[in-house]
C-alpha cells in the first residue's frame, strides 16, 4: 500500500507540514509520495531530497530572514509602488532568494533538479499568462498526458519551489522562458489529485483552518482570511478525492510570521496525534 500526502499553501504556517510528517513517521507510517503547493512545496521538496522533519524545521528557522527580509512589509508604500509597476516587478520581493535557498539546501543532498529526486513529488504552479496549471514532477503520469495541465520535469528544485510560492503582490511572478508563474494555490492549493496520479493508494490531505476575524484583526489578517475562503472553495472537489483531511489550527500566525515556527511545527504534530485513530482505520 502506497501512502501519499498533499500539503497545502499557507505562508510561514507551512512549517506545520513538517510536524505532520514527523508525527506520521513516529507512528510508523511511511510516506511514499509527496506533493505540495506554495509553502507546502517547500516542505515537500526538502523531505523528498532527504531532509528529516526536524531538519526541515531548522532550515525554516535559519533561512526565513533570507527569504522574507529583515523588515516588515510597508503595505501603504508598497501598494503605491506596485500600481505603476509592470509584471516583472509586481511584488514586494522578487523571489530570487527562495530559489537560491532551496537550490543550496537541495545541493547539500547532491540533488539539483526535480527529475533527480527518487521519491515521487508533485509541485503545482499557475502560469498567469495562459491561466493554466503546470505540475513540476519527476514522474509524468500517463493519465496526465491528455488533460488541461502540463507537466515539467527538467527544472531546478529552487525554481520549482519559487514558482509555486510566488504569492501575488508579495513576490513577483517567476519568469521561466515564456512562462510567468504564480502561486500554485490559485488553482490547486492541496494537490490531492496529482498525488493520486502518482500511484498513491491512500492520500492524506493537509490544510489550515482560517483565523477568526474580529475587531482586533488587521489588514493582513483579512487578506489571509480571504485567501483561506477562496482556497477552500477551489480545493473542495480535490479534497473529496483524499482519504482523510487534516485541518491544522496554528492560531493567529500570519502569512509572513517568522517568530512562531517551532509552535507551528508542534501544531502540525498535534493534528496528526489527535487524528491517529482515524488515520489508522483508513490503512486497514
Amino acid at each position: 500500500m502506497r501512502i501519499g500526502v498533499a500539503l497545502s499553501g499557507g505562508g510561514m504556517r507551512g512549517i506545520a507540514h513538517a510536524g505532520v510528517l514527523k508525527a506520521l513517521e513516529d507512528n510508523g507510517i511511511k510516506i511514499d509520495i509527496i506533493g505540495g503547493t506554495s509553502a507546502g512545496s517547500m516542505v515537500a521538496s526538502l523531505y523528498a531530497v532527504g531532509y528529516k522533519p526536524e531538519e526541515i524545521c531548522k532550515c525554516f528557522k535559519e533561512n526565513s530572514t533570507r527569504i522574507l527580509g529583515k523588515e516588515r512589509f510597508k503595505l501603504i508604500k508598497g501598494i503605491r509602488n506596485l500600481v505603476s509597476k509592470k509584471m516583472q516587478g509586481m511584488g514586494f520581493k522578487n523571489g530570487e532568494n527562495i530559489e537560491k535557498v532551496f537550490n543550496e539546501l537541495s545541493m547539500k543532498k547532491n540533488i539539483d533538479k526535480i527529475s533527480n529526486i527518487k521519491m515521487p513529488i508533485v509541485i503545482p504552479t499557475v502560469d498567469i499568462k495562459d491561466s493554466k496549471e503546470y505540475i513540476f514532477t519527476n514522474y509524468i503520469p500517463q493519465m496526465g498526458l491528455n488533460n488541461d495541465k502540463e507537466y515539467i520535469s527538467e527544472i531546478g528544485i529552487g525554481e520549482a519551489v519559487r514558482a509555486s510560492s510566488s504569492f501575488p503582490a508579495v513576490f513577483n511572478p517567476c519568469t521561466i522562458e515564456k512562462h510567468a508563474f504564480i502561486d500554485g494555490g490559485a488553482l490547486d492549493n492541496v494537490p490531492v489529485e496529482e498525488v493520486r496520479k502518482q500511484g498513491a493508494d491512500i492520500v492524506i490531505a493537509v490544510k489550515f483552518d482560517g483565523d477568526e476575524i474580529n475587531e482586533e484583526s488587521n489588514l493582513m489578517d483579512i487578506v489571509m482570511k480571504t485567501i483561506d475562503i477562496m482556497g477552500s472553495k477551489i480545493a473542495e472537489q480535490n479534497l473529496e478525492k483524499s482519504d482523510i483531511v487534516l485541518n491544522i489550527n496554528t492560531g493567529k500566525m500570519g502569512l509572513l510570521d517568522t517568530e512562531n515556527i517551532e509552535k507551528c511545527f508542534e501544531c502540525g504534530y498535534r493534528a496528526v496525534q489527535e487524528n491517529m485513530d482515524e488515520i489508522k482505520k483508513i490503512m486497514k
